[in-house]
């Protein structure tokens, strides 16, 4: 279905895109569009399940989204991906970041900060409930140790940025 025709079925009101956003988030319905699957063009929608799933009340706040996002470089915890770039595992898209929880609320978790991660939109669809453990110190600096000497300026430069008190 595309915009138009969402737009005829809602009886020509112009806020038809914040309904189906209602429809998704507090509602429960799967509603996918190009930032969920590559093969939709923007402005087409596809209704994955016409039974909604159980919806959780979404009470993320602006702050808290913006202090994760930061907190975590504007990067997937997942995969790596960055905002705005294209996706490494789909280059026909731009990576689009989400806040994902570490323990799901279907499991009891909260939307604290801490238990609160940034997640691209691909890492996200397959998440549901995956909890991957944060590396540590030491095997990050593995990775670094192993990384090309333009890529160990990169994270040099980038960390200089985040801490620059340090």
């Amino acid at each position: 279905m595309n915009s138009d025709e969402l737009r005829e079925v809602a009886g020509g009101i112009t806020e038809w895109a914040r309904r189906v956003r209602e429809l998704r988030t507090e509602e429960g319905y799967l509603i996918l569009t190009h930032n969920d699957r590559a093969s939709l063009k923007p402005g087409e929608y596809l209704l994955e399940d016409p039974k909604p799933s159980p919806a959780f009340e979404r009470a993320i706040s602006k702050e808290t989204r913006a202090f994760v996002l930061d907190r975590n470089g504007f990067t997937c915890q997942q995969c790596g991906a960055v905002a705005g770039e294209p996706h490494p595992y789909d280059p026909g898209r731009k990576t689009r970041l989400h806040i994902g929880h570490v323990i799901d609320k279907s499991v009891g978790g909260s939307d604290d900060a801490s238990n609160l991660r940034a997640l691209c939109s691909v890492c996200n669809e397959g998440a549901r409930n995956l909890t991957l453990d944060r590396p540590s110190a030491a095997k990050l600096l593995i990775q670094v140790r192993r990384a090309t000497a333009t890529d160990q300026r990169t994270v040099l430069a980038w960390l200089k940025s985040k801490f620059p008190d340090v």
